[in-house]
């Protein structure tokens, strides 16, 4: 009888066959098919398997690591399968989605600053390793120096391409997080086809794509793609073998991982935009029909909440919207789109009560039509249920605040603080009484962030 850890590996590949590639042909191998959801369900195993022949890991041991969610998926696959203790130290950029799969599975979760680099004592990786060294028993596994990472890819990634590609593959396309794709790639298509080119894919901010067109270390930006990058050489990186490398912004990798899913149905995660969008642009460049695999490396339902979320989309600058010059354009849920979460004065509050919890938010306005007649907030709810719960049968009306105080889309943003500093969010209505939003705290908060980002 299997368990799902005999499941890892042999993931299917397919042609992509909606994208331009000038008679040049495509191929995604779809890792997100992996048991735990993405290629690191390989170096997961690999490494809990050499620490076990090693010794290093005793039954019912602690593995602790740092990681960008992936990794940490993959270990807790095994972890739960084998009876292992797993902490994980992460960087607070990463996912919900993410983080939610990982508790689930029985993983302890450290959460740790993402703007430090390393060196700095709250860096992931440095955090980890103080973390292992204090728990007894306890392996710091160590992804970016574990020679178990590349031979993982070495061993099975790399012979699955080449029988899935019929031995003729002119070009991988990949990136490089811990480097153990790219290395065991590298390595094994150099034995078994010297021809096959080694791409880096590599999110803007990061300083790999340079230090392979310079051979300098560059300074490290900040990057949204979460899985790939890095600010410094992972040591079982071996970059010696790249022949092109492509530096691809957050929007450019946001866009062509939607227009994947919009054109080929295959939910991919962010930095699938990024190997996709690099291997899209070797393809243009070359002179001669290519046959070029890329790999979909974990699955997009881990970042519903981020780049296939529009109001997420739209809040980092990522979306082309009409821009007005005014309040509206600070609005993140444009009633004019359909996103402003809304009730109408005839609904009960248990409904407003439902959609506050639903929505994570804890105003609502009161549309009668497109028309604002009240807005209802949370303590309007406490208010009037808090000596009768039967009172949440009552309609919207009975607690509403009536002709609640509006600004107009021409107010300025010393206007909206006023508000703030009562407590109410800003509801923005035009001077012919259309209701086109809210604007919240945070709201303003990210249009000043997007103002400095600029």
């Amino acid at each position: 009888m299997k368990t799902c850890l005999d499941l890892i590996g042999n993931t299917p590949l397919i042609e992509l066959m909606s994208f331009d590639t000038k008679g040049s042909r495509l191929f995604a191998k779809l890792e997100n098919h992996n048991p735990g959801g993405s290629i690191k369900d390989r170096i997961g195993l690999s490494m809990v398997r050499s620490f076990e022949k090693t010794g290093a890991l005793k039954p019912g041991g602690t593995l602790v690591e740092a990681t960008a969610g992936n990794t940490g998926l993959g270990l807790a696959l095994v972890a739960a399968t084998r009876g292992y203790r797993l902490i994980l130290v992460i960087p607070d950029k990463m996912s919900k989605e993410k983080v939610q799969h990982l508790k689930a599975m029985g993983a302890e979760i450290v959460m740790t600053r993402s703007d430090v680099e390393k060196g700095h004592p709250d860096y992931y990786q440095e955090k980890a390793e103080r973390l292992a060294a204090s728990i007894p028993g306890a392996v710091y596994v160590n992804q970016f120096a574990n020679p178990a990472n590349p031979a993982a890819h070495e061993e099975t990634t790399g012979p699955e391409i080449w029988e899935q590609m019929e031995h003729n593959v002119d070009a991988v396309v990949c990136g490089v997080g811990s480097g153990g794709t790219l290395t065991g790639l590298s390595r094994f298509f150099k034995r078994v086809s010297p021809k096959t080119r080694i791409v880096l894919a590599d999110p803007r901010g990061s300083i790999l794509a340079e230090y392979i067109r310079s051979g300098k270390i560059g300074q490290a930006g900040s990057w949204l793609v979460e899985g790939i990058g890095e600010d410094f050489l992972p040591p079982i990186a071996d970059l010696s073998n790249v022949s092109h490398a492509y530096t691809i912004g957050d929007r450019e990798a946001f866009e062509t991982a939607r227009s994947l899913l919009r054109h080929e149905g295959i939910l991919g995660g962010s930095s699938c935009g990024v190997l996709l969008a690099a291997a899209l642009r070797y393809i243009q460049e070359q002179d001669t029909p290519q046959r070029v695999v890329t790999f979909v490396c974990d699955s997009g339902n881990k970042y519903l909440s981020k780049m296939f979320n529009d109001q997420w989309m739209d809040e980092h600058g990522f979306l082309d919207r009409l821009k007005h010059g005014d309040l509206r354009d600070l609005i993140s849920r444009s009633h004019q789109r359909g996103e402003t979460i809304t009730v109408g004065p005839d609904d009960t509050l248990k409904t407003a009560c439902n959609r506050m919890k639903q929505a994570d938010v804890s105003q609502l306005p009161v549309l009668s039509g497109d028309r604002l007649v009240g807005v209802l907030d949370e303590s309007d709810i406490l208010l009037a249920a808090l000596d009768d719960p039967d009172t949440l049968a009552d309609t919207v009306s009975s607690a509403m605040t009536k002709n609640p105080e509006t600004v107009l889309p021409s107010a300025t943003l010393r206007d909206l603080v006023r508000l703030f500093n009562h407590n109410r969010a800003a509801l923005i209505v035009g001077s012919d009484g259309t209701f086109h939003g809210l604007i919240t705290r945070i709201d303003l908060i990210t249009h000043l962030r997007n103002r400095l980002d600029t």
